[in-house]
This record gives C-alpha cells, sequence and structure tokens, in this order.
C-alpha cells in the first residue's frame, strides 16, 4: 500500500453556520491523502494502476462549492465520493480548514478531518 496526497488546495467557497458565512464566503483548505496499491504503476509507468490526482482534485472541487453549513458534512461528502468513484482508493483522509472562522476572537483557522475507509 501507498499514499498519495494533494496538500494545499485553495478554494473560495461559501461554507458557514451563519448566513452571512454562505453569502459572502471564506477562503478554505483541503489536504486529502489516499491509501491505494499502485504497485503495477509503479512498474509499468502506466496511470491506470494508479489514482488519478486530477480526477481525484476534480471531486474536492465539486463538493467545494456546494454550500454547506457544517464543514463536517462537506468531509463526509468527499471521502463517499472518492470511495465510490475511485476504486483504488482503500481510505481517505481529508482535512479541512477555515480560514479566520468567525468565533469571537482571533483564530487562524479551523481544522475538521476524517478518515474512513472501506
Amino acid at each position: 500500500m501507498g499514499k498519495i496526497q494533494l496538500e494545499g488546495l485553495r478554494f473560495k467557497a461559501y461554507h458557514g453556520y451563519y448566513d452571512e458565512e454562505r453569502e459572502k464566503g471564506n477562503q478554505f483548505e483541503v489536504n486529502i491523502s489516499v491509501t491505494s496499491t499502485f504497485e503495477r504503476a509503479s512498474k509499468t509507468d502506466d496511470i491506470e494502476g494508479t489514482v488519478d490526482y486530477e480526477l481525484l482534485y476534480a471531486i474536492v472541487k465539486d463538493e467545494m462549492t456546494q454550500p454547506s453549513k457544517l464543514l463536517e458534512h462537506v468531509v463526509e461528502r468527499i471521502a463517499d465520493r472518492v470511495l465510490r468513484e475511485i476504486p483504488a482508493v482503500e481510505d481517505v483522509e481529508i482535512r479541512l480548514s477555515k480560514f479566520n472562522p468567525p468565533i469571537g476572537g482571533e483564530c487562524r483557522a479551523a481544522t475538521v478531518s476524517l478518515k474512513k475507509g472501506r
């Protein structure tokens, strides 16, 4: 088993508990890691034996465009789609950070993470 990671995926998105957050939007960062057997790809140099980074990114991007109240809901949707649409993935781990969350004080980011497998 090996890991494939996409780090520092940045998006302006409209997630947040408060209406204002879903109207104005905020900056978010996604880090995603998947575990997969890519032995065939490492020997054949063929993308068919591994996880396509473009498809992984497309799933994250699409889910980030769908406003949600809770970050927990967003990471669950991303994880479910990755496992459903990319059969080579054994498990997925996602970290989603919202920058400058409205908590009544200074906070660089609020982060939610989820690890989910088959």
